[in-house]
C-alpha cells in the first residue's frame, strides 16, 4: 500500500492519492526501481533512468515504460522506439531490448511482481526488488 515500507493489505483502503514527483523526491539513484503501488500481481515502479542500460531480455513477460518526464530510447536489435513526456511502449516478452536516456527521463513501469529490472542478464546494474517508497 502507498506510504508503507512494505506492502501489507488491510481491510481497509487507502485513500490516498499517489504522486509520482513526491515519491520520485525520494531516491536519486539511477536505475533502482521503487515500487508505489501493486494491483494484483502487477508492480507500478517508478524509476530515473540516466545514459546507458545493459541488453537483456524477460522470457515469461512483458514490460510497460510509461515517460512521465524526459526522453527515452529502448533500443532493439533491429532499430529503436524514442519516447517522450507521456508516452509509453510495451516490450513484448522475449525480445532483447537495452533502455537509454540521454539526460535524465523519469519512467514508470509495469511489470508482474518479482521481474528482475536486468531480465536474463546478470549485471552490476542488477537491484534487489520489492523495495517501496
Amino acid at each position: 500500500m502507498p506510504g508503507r515500507g512494505a506492502h501489507e493489505r488491510s481491510a481497509t483502503v487507502n485513500r490516498q492519492a499517489i504522486n509520482f514527483q513526491q515519491k520520485l523526491a525520494l531516491f536519486a539513484e539511477p536505475w533502482q526501481p521503487r515500487v508505489v503501488a501493486e494491483m494484483n500481481d502487477y508492480q507500478f515502479k517508478l524509476v530515473r533512468l540516466v545514459g546507458d542500460f545493459v541488453w537483456h531480455a524477460h522470457a515469461d513477460t512483458d514490460e510497460v515504460f510509461i515517460v512521465l518526464e524526459g526522453r527515452l530510447r529502448i533500443d532493439f536489435r533491429d532499430g529503436a522506439v524514442e519516447l517522450a513526456d507521456g508516452e509509453m511502449f510495451v516490450v513484448p516478452k522475449g525480445v532483447e531490448h537495452k533502455p537509454f536516456a540521454d539526460g535524465e527521463a523519469k519512467v514508470l513501469l509495469v511489470e508482474p511482481r518479482g521481474v528482475v529490472n536486468t531480465g536474463d542478464t546478470a549485471s552490476e546494474r542488477t537491484t534487489r526488488n520489492d523495495i517501496w517508497v
